[in-house]
C-alpha cells in the first residue's frame, strides 16, 4: 500500500507538468495586468489604462463569484450522490465525522475535502493545483480503479493507521470524468490492540538432548553433573532473552513458554546460535552434545501448541536430530540439520518393533508391501524381507511393483524363477481390488505419500505399517499403525534384517531372500563405504549366516555395457562449480539408474565430496545428488521438492529445464555455503 518516498516525489513532479501547462483564469488575468501596466507606462492614453483596469477588476469579481458558485454546485452534487435531499440541506459532508476527500483518479487532482481531512494531512485548505499525493505521498488509488470499495491494506500517515473506503461516481451518465470519493477511518488504536494480541500469543518450545545416553555414558557422577549443568546454563542464558517461562522437566527435556513477538528473532538468529552453542559442549571422550528443538505456534490453546512442539521434536529427531522444527497449524519450518546424524538406535527398539509387526501381520487377512516409485534394490529387498516374515506367520503376502518402471529388474527376474515367488508380484490395481478391511499395507523405503508406488492403494488401506530410513520431509505418511523409522540406518533393508533376526529362524529364510536383503544394504552403503555403523555390519553378518552369497549379490548390482558407456559419457560432462562440488547438466534424457550411478561414480574423483547430476525428463528435470562430506544433500534439494538423506537425495523439478534447475541448484549451494 505504502509507496517509496522517492517514487512518490517523482510521480508528484510528473503529475504537475501537464497541470502547469493548462491555461486558467489566473494566467489570463496576469497577462491583462501586464498589458494595463504597459499601457500606463508607455502610452499617453491614460483613459485606456483606466478602462483596462476597470475591466480587470470586473473580471476578478466575476471570477470569484463564479468559483464560489461552482464550489456550491460541486458540494450539492457530492451531497446528491451520497445522501438524500433532506440531509444535503443540513450540509452533511461538511459536518461528517470522518475525513472525506474528493479527487480525480486520472491525475489524483484534489477537488474537495472536509476539515477533518485537512487535519489528517496536517494542511490548510489545498490550492487548486494540489493533488492527493502532495498531501499524503503514501496514497494510491489503484484499488479504487480496480473496482474495490475498500483499500486492501492500511495506510500509515504521520504515525496513524487508516482504513480507506470509497467509490467512483460520474456527474451524469456518460458525461464528464469520474471522481473518487474516499472516507478515511482511523483504526490506529484497534490495529495496535490487534497487533499486541498477536504478539502476546503464547508459543511453546521443547528442547531434547539427542544423544543423551551416548553423551553421558561412562562419566563419573561429578563429571555427569558438570556436563548437564553446562548444557542447562547455556539454555537458561539463551531463554533469558526470550523473556519466557523455562523449566527442566525430564532428564533430557526442557520446556520454554514465550510470546510470539520473539519468534522472528528466534527464526533469524537465535536457533542457529543455540545449536552451535550446544555443539561446543564436548564430553571427556570427545562426543559433542546435540539438541533437537520443536516449536509450536498458532494453536487454539496451550495444549495444541504443546502438541505442535512435540510433533516438531519428533520430526527433528526423525530427520537425524541436531536441528529445529517450527510447527504451526499448516506447515513445518526447518532450521539447522547440517551436522551428522545422531545414533540413537538400540536393540530394545528393534525387538519392540518386531513384536508389534508380528502381532499386526498375524491379525491381518493379507499383507501387501510396496516401496517408492522406480523401485530399487533397497525397496524390493526390504519388501522381500517382509514377505519372508509374513510367510513365517502363515499370512498371504504379495509385493506391489510396476515391473516396467523399476531399477531392480534383475532381482525381480531372479526371484520370479523361484517357485515360492511365482505369484509374489502384483500390480497396484489388482491389490486395490483384493484389499479388505483387515488388509495390512507395509510401506518400505519411503515416508512420503506422493512417492509411494501407488498413492490410491495407500489411501484405500486403513492399516499401514511404515519401515523407512530417509529423513522425514514436511509431507509424510501420517498416523501409521506401526512406524519403524530410523533416519540413521543405512537402508530400509538393514531395518528389515533386524526385524527378521527377531522373528524368523534359519530354515525360514530362502537363500535368494537373504541375498535380496543384503543387496539393498550394499546398494545404499556403496559396498559398505558410506553411512555404515555397527548395526549395519551386524545386519550384514546375520544375512551372511542365513546363506547370502556376496558374489551373487555383486551380480545383482552389475550394469550392462550400454549403461556403462552412458555413465562414462555423463562423467565427461562434469565440471567443478565450487571446491569439492561437481555438477553435470545433461541436455538429453538419461536412464535414471545410469544417472544415479554416475553421481556415485563422481565421488570417486579426488577432491570431490558432493556430486549433482541433472537431466531432462518428459515433464521437467530430474536431479540425483550424492555426498560424502559435510554437505547435506537432502537440505540442498528440499527447496526443489526433493528428499532423501544426508548422503543421497533426489528431486523431480516439474516444468524446469536442466539449465534452469542447475541455476536453482547453484543458488541453493551458495545459500548453504553462506
Amino acid at each position: 500500500m505504502a509507496k517509496n518516498p522517492d517514487e512518490s516525489k517523482q510521480q508528484s513532479a510528473v503529475n504537475k507538468i501537464p497541470a502547469s501547462l493548462t491555461p486558467n483564469s489566473r494566467l489570463f488575468l496576469a497577462f491583462l495586468v501586464i498589458f494595463a501596466v504597459a499601457t500606463l507606462l508607455f502610452s499617453d492614453r491614460l483613459w485606456l489604462a483606466a478602462a483596462e483596469g476597470a475591466i480587470i477588476l470586473v473580471l476578478v469579481v466575476y471570477s470569484l463569484l463564479m468559483r464560489r458558485s461552482q464550489r456550491k454546485k460541486l458540494l450539492a452534487y457530492v451531497e446528491s450522490v451520497t445522501y438524500d435531499t433532506e440531509s444535503a440541506k443540513n450540509n452533511t459532508l461538511q459536518n461528517f465525522p470522518l475525513p472525506v476527500a474528493v479527487f480525480r483518479p486520472a491525475d489524483a487532482q484534489l477537488i474537495w475535502a472536509n476539515q477533518h481531512f485537512f487535519e489528517l494531512c496536517g494542511s490548510r485548505r489545498p490550492s487548486v493545483e494540489m493533488r492527493m499525493t502532495d498531501v499524503i505521498p503514501e496514497f494510491n488509488s489503484r484499488w479504487l480503479l480496480d473496482g474495490h470499495s475498500r483499500c486492501p491494506d492500511l495506510l500509515e500517515h504521520n504515525g496513524r493507521k487508516y482504513q480507506i473506503h470509497g467509490n467512483l461516481v460520474q456527474p451524469k451518465e456518460g458525461q464528464g470524468s469520474y471522481m473518487g470519493i474516499t472516507y478515511w477511518v482511523d483504526v490506529t488504536d484497534y490495529e495496535n490492540t490487534r497487533q499486541e494480541y498477536l504478539d502476546s500469543r503464547p508459543c511453546i518450545a521443547l528442547f531434547v538432548i539427542d544423544n543423551y545416553d551416548e553423551f553421558f555414558r561412562g562419566l563419573s557422577d561429578r563429571k555427569r553433573s558438570e556436563m548437564r549443568d553446562a548444557i542447562e546454563d547455556l539454555l537458561i542464558q539463551w531463554c533469558d532473552e526470550m523473556h519466557g517461562f523455562f523449566r527442566h522437566y525430564d532428564r533430557d527435556r526442557f520446556l520454554l513458554v514465550f510470546e510470539e513477538r520473539y519468534l522472528e528473532l528466534m527464526r533469524t538468529e537465535k536457533l542457529a546460535q543455540l545449536l552451535e552453542g550446544v555443539h561446543s559442549i564436548v564430553n571427556p571422550v570427545g562426543i559433542r552434545a546435540t539438541l533437537s528443538i520443536g516449536v509450536g505456534r498458532d494453536g487454539d490453546d496451550l495444549e495444541e501448541n504443546y502438541n505442535f512442539a512435540a510433533l516438531g521434536v519428533e520430526m527433528a529427531i526423525s530427520r537425524g536430530g541436531d536441528q529445529a522444527v517450527l510447527k504451526n497449524r499448516a506447515t513445518f519450518e526447518f532450521f539447522g540439520g547440517r551436522g551428522g546424524e545422531v545414533e540413537t538406535r538400540s536393540r530394545v527398539r528393534a525387538r519392540v518393533m518386531a513384536s508389534a509387526l508380528k502381532e499386526l501381520i498375524a491379525d491381518s487377512s493379507k499383507v501387501y508391501v510396496m516401496g517408492h516409485k522406480m523401485s530399487d534394490l533397497d525397496a524390493i529387498g526390504a519388501a522381500v524381507g517382509v514377505r519372508c516374515i509374513a510367510r513365517k506367520l502363515d499370512t498371504p503376502c504379495r509385493i506391489v511393483v510396476d515391473a516396467t518402471k523399476t531399477a531392480a529388474g534383475t532381482l525381480i527376474d531372479k526371484l520370479s524363477r523361484d517357485e515360492t515367488y511365482a505369484d509374489a508380484f502384483v500390480s497396484s490395481q489388482e491389490a486395490i481390488l483384493r484389499a479388505d478391511s483387515r488388509t495390512l499395507l507395509v510401506v518400505v523405503d519411503t515416508n512420503r505419500p506422493g512417492q509411494v508406488e501407488d498413492q490410491a492403494l495407500l489411501e484405500s488401506c486403513t492399516r499401514v505399517a511404515l519401515i523407512d530410513h530417509h529423513r522425514r520431509a514436511a509431507e509424510y505418511i501420517e498416523n501409521p499403525t506401526l512406524s519403524f523409522h530410523e533416519p540413521n540406518a543405512s537402508s530400509a533393508c538393514e531395518l528389515v534384517a533386524e526385524l527378521m533376526e527377531e522373528i524368523v529362524e534359519r530354515d525360514d529364510i530362502l537363500r535368494v531372500e537373504a541375498e535380496a536383503v543384503l543387496s539393498g544394504i550394499m546398494l545404499d552403503t556403496k559396498n559398505f563405504n558410506m553411512r555404515t555403523g555397527e548395526r549395519t555390519f551386524e545386519a550384514a553378518a546375520f544375512l551372511r549366516r542365513m546363506g547370502a552369497d556376496t558374489a551373487e549379490v555383486k551380480k545383482l548390482m552389475q550394469s550392462d555395457l550400454a549403461h556403462t558407456v552412458a555413465r562414462c559419457r555423463i562423467l565427461q560432462n562434469a565440471h567443478i562449480y565450487r571446491p569439492g562440488i561437481a555438477i553435470v547438466t545433461e541436455q538429453e534424457p538419461q536412464d535414471r539408474i545410469v544417472a544415479a550411478r554416475a553421481a556415485d561414480e563422481l565421488l570417486n574423483v579426488a577432491g570431490v565430496s558432493c556430486s549433482v547430476v541433472i537431466y531432462p525428463v518428459s515433464d521437467g528435470s530430474f536431479v540425483s545428488a550424492r555426498s560424502i562430506g559435510e554437505m547435506n544433500v537432502q537440505l540442498l534439494l528440499e527447496p526443489l521438492g526433493g528428499g532423501g538423506n544426508r548422503a543421497a537425495a533426489a528431486a523431480h523439478c516439474v516444468g524446469l529445464t536442466p539449465d534452469e534447475t542447475a541455476e536453482k541448484i547453484k543458488a541453493a549451494i551458495d545459500t548453504y555455503k553462506g
